[in-house]
């Protein structure tokens, strides 16, 4: 029998399952302190930790939403150990927008089923370029799974094309009126603004794999 919860960790991990029954992967950890109240991701992370010791969950901190319901609370479980192939695009730029040749497509990349549910169809991965991201957990080397969609909420993280000059970029989005700021994650970075015509959204970031070392 699995150790009773204190009041912050049975939130969380309510949070974790209603999140998972709406979109069929988990939160990553800034979305379950914005849920729970909890500022600090460290603070959310030192909660997940108490919520594995205890066996309700498995983690694996490689990714951002290495997240896994363990016992009868988990409907995904039979698929823990089932991989699926992503097709794997190519490089994004996490700063400056630059130029980019047509992507052959042909490579994948293997990831569990668990996190994504039963639907993969509309996902594929990107290896990330540059450091304009690194507040959100990404840096240079690492690679991005994107679920793909036109648009985007205020605030998500997506990959975007602009048709002109014919560049692509990673940047937080909001849709201001007739233009688009495309926000970066670096304290050190300035955003910038795009006609709203001349954005298109190509994918929304769902998880994040680290390069480790």
């Amino acid at each position: 029998m699995k150790a009773k919860l204190k009041q912050k960790p049975q939130q969380i991990l309510d949070f974790i399952k209603a999140y998972r029954d709406t979109h069929d992967y988990p939160p990553s950890l800034r979305e379950i302190g914005g849920a729970t109240g909890i500022a600090s991701t460290s603070h959310v992370s030192y909660y997940l930790d108490q919520l594995e010791e205890k066996g309700y969950i498995a983690r694996d901190n490689r990714i951002s939403r290495g997240i896994q319901l363990l016992g009868a609370a988990e409907p995904f479980a039979h698929a823990a150990a089932e991989v699926v192939s992503v097709p794997y695009l190519g490089y994004i730029v996490a700063s400056a927008p630059i130029s980019v040749e047509p992507l052959p497509g042909d490579e994948t990349v293997e990831i569990s089923r668990v996190f994504f549910g039963h639907d993969t169809s509309n996902l594929f991965a990107l290896t990330v370029q540059g450091s304009s991201m690194i507040d959100a957990l990404i840096n240079d080397g690492d690679m991005v799974i994107i679920q793909q969609q036109e648009r985007v909420e205020n605030g998500q993280m997506a990959a975007v094309w602009l048709d002109d000059p014919g560049e692509t970029t990673l940047k937080k989005i909001y849709y201001e009126g007739d233009q688009v700021r495309l926000q970066p994650a670096n304290p050190t970075m300035a955003p910038f603004y795009e006609p709203a015509e001349n954005v298109r959204v190509q994918g929304k970031v769902v998880m994040v794999i680290r390069q480790l070392g």
